[in-house]
C-alpha cells in the first residue's frame, strides 16, 4: 500500500532541495509527479517551488479550501503514470487536507511526500504538522544545526536588527532574513523562556 510520508525539520535544513531531488528521481525514470505549494508562499513566484541553492520547479498552488483528494483523482485520470505526490511547506495544510492526502494514498494508491516545519516561531506545532506527525506512516527528520553545533529543532523569527520576535501573525513567509534555526536551549534563551544553554 502507498504511504504518507512527513519529512520535517527546522528552517534551512534543505527540505525543499530534498523534495526537488525526489521529484527529479521520479521524472528521470519516466514517471509523472504532482507538486504542490501553498498559495501564501510566493517568495519566488506563484506556483513555484524554489530552494535556496537555486533549484526550482512548477507546482500547483493550494489554499485552505483546496480539496486534494478530488483534485488528484480527477488529474490522475489524465496522466499516463502518476507515481508520486509531493507537497512543500506542508505545515500550512489543514487537518482536513491531511486527511485528504491520507485518502490519496488509499484511493489513488500513490505515495504522498510532505515536507515542512514541525513548529512555528513560538515553538507551537502548526496544524498541518500536528496531523502529519499523528497520521503519516513514515516520519523522517531532516537535520540541521544550531550555531552552537547541537541539533536545531526550533525556528526563531527575528526582526531587521536580528532580535527575537515573540508575537505576531502565525504565518509570515520568509527565509534567512526572518528566521534562524536554533536548538531548544538557545531558542528558550532568545525568547526569554525557562531554560538556558547547557
Amino acid at each position: 500500500m502507498a504511504k504518507l510520508y512527513f519529512y520535517f525539520s527546522a528552517m534551512n535544513a534543505g527540505k525543499t532541495t530534498t523534495l526537488l531531488q525526489s521529484d527529479y528521481n521520479y521524472r528521470e525514470r519516466g514517471m509523472e509527479t504532482l507538486l504542490f505549494i501553498p498559495s501564501v508562499d510566493n517568495r519566488k513566484a506563484h506556483g513555484v517551488i524554489a530552494s535556496r541553492i537555486g533549484l526550482e520547479a512548477s507546482a500547483y498552488a493550494f489554499d485552505s479550501d483546496f480539496d486534494f483528494l478530488s483534485w488528484i483523482q480527477e488529474k490522475s485520470t489524465h496522466l499516463h503514470k502518476l507515481a508520486c505526490v509531493l507537497v512543500d511547506e506542508a505545515q500550512f495544510l489543514s487537518k482536513d487536507q491531511v486527511a485528504q492526502l491520507c485518502q490519496v494514498t488509499q484511493v489513488v494508491r500513490v505515495p504522498v511526500l510532505c515536507y515542512g516545519l514541525r513548529t512555528d516561531f513560538r515553538g507551537e506545532p502548526f496544524e498541518g504538522s500536528r496531523y502529519l506527525l499523528a497520521w503519516a506512516e513514515e516520519l523522517v527528520e531532516i537535520k540541521t544545526i544550531c550555531h552552537c553545533g547541537r541539533k536545531a529543532t526550533m525556528n526563531l523569527r527575528v526582526d531587521a536588527q536580528g532580535k527575537a520576535v515573540k508575537e505576531g501573525a502565525i504565518i509570515e513567509v520568509g527565509g534567512n532574513d526572518r528566521y534562524v534555526a536554533l536548538c531548544r536551549a538557545h531558542f528558550f534563551e532568545a525568547t526569554g523562556r525557562l531554560g538556558a544553554p547547557l
